[in-house]
């Protein structure tokens, strides 16, 4: 086992000197509570984007809440690329305002506008109320990309450990015509696989933010039915192909229990002709990139997510271009 990043043994000593309990030791309602209030303990404060606006799409459940972002200096009527980006927070926390932070520094980043989801959440909506909100929610951003200023031909999708499931999930949905096509994936320490069997689940770094424990406490609450937890739609990684799926970037963290399913759907991705990018912080603990004041690699790494979706628009650009000059003559 690596060592663990000065950073990261800094801010456990704090936690477990402040008496903070770990996520599966709360009821859900107070463990969402205690979440909600952390952003600003861990977080550095957000970077001024050009627009921040909530709205609305129509969802199965009623209505989900969104929110716009767009990198600052752009203008309104600029035709942005545009990331769909899904929280983490284990399908059971987390809300627009836990991860308002990272999104706006990957607005700026990648010169885009980011579009965060509010989905419903686990227990009181299990699997797969959360994902069918994240299909509503990537549905309409796509058919209302322009009105939101987004180009419609560049809209990727991403999210953070669950939001890395169901950003996985709606890849696939997209490759294979249930939703639009998503230009391109970025997969945060992803929760791909729910069978919680990989090496990284038995070998697991005591006392890490999340641990094996913590996970089956999420996995219990938002896919109760252990029979569903084979779905696809659940563990994206039991897919029969990832073939066709946009390319991706994925991270992994090495003091994280799903270090080796991020691994894994990587080398599969790659294995099955999907380009794909693996960023592995051996050193780094799950959510690290939502813990910007004691982890100061953090705004580094989003600064690196943002350059590959700049990149992966930009040639999406390049290639639309070719193809116009190509029709003209």
């Amino acid at each position: 086992m690596t060592v663990v990043h000065p950073d990261v043994e800094a801010m456990l000593a704090a936690a477990r000197a402040a008496g903070t309990p770990p996520f599966e030791a709360m009821d859900p309602a107070v463990c969402r509570q205690a979440y909600a209030a952390r952003p600003p303990i861990v977080q550095e404060p957000r970077e001024e984007v050009a627009v921040l606006r909530d709205f609305v799409a129509n969802g199965p459940g009623g209505a989900v809440p969104l929110r716009l972002y767009r990198a600052f200096g752009t203008s309104e009527r600029e035709l942005l690329p545009g990331l769909v980006y899904l929280h983490g927070g284990g399908w059971v926390l987390g809300n627009l305002d836990t991860h308002d932070a990272i999104c706006c520094q990957i607005a700026n980043e990648a010169r885009c506008a980011v579009v965060a989801v509010d989905y419903r959440l686990a227990p009181e909506h299990p699997f797969p109320a959360g994902l069918d909100d994240c299909v509503a929610a990537f549905t309409h951003v796509a058919r209302e990309a322009r009105t939101l200023g987004i180009d419609p031909e560049r809209i990727a999708v991403g999210g953070d450990s669950a939001g890395g499931n169901l950003a996985a999930v709606l890849a696939l949905m997209g490759r294979d015509g249930v939703l639009p096509p998503a230009l391109y994936q970025v997969l945060l320490y992803p929760a791909v696989d729910l069978g919680m069997s990989t090496g990284s689940y038995a070998a697991a770094t005591p006392g890490m933010t999340v641990t094996p424990a913590t996970m089956r406490y999420f996995i219990d609450h938002y896919v109760p039915d252990a029979a569903q937890r084979a779905d696809w739609r659940a563990s994206p990684i039991r897919a029969e192909s990832l073939a066709g799926v946009p390319p991706a970037l994925v991270v992994t963290c090495g003091h994280d229990p799903l270090r080796d399913e991020g691994r894994l759907y990587a080398a599969r991705l790659e294995r099955e002709g999907v380009p794909v990018s693996l960023l592995h912080m051996s050193d780094q603990t799950h959510g690290m990139l939502t813990l910007t004041k004691p982890i100061r690699t953090s705004r580094g790494v989003t600064a690196f997510v943002g350059a590959m979706l700049r990149d992966a628009f930009r040639v999406a650009a390049a290639r639309a271009a070719s193809r116009q000059r190509e029709a003209a003559e």
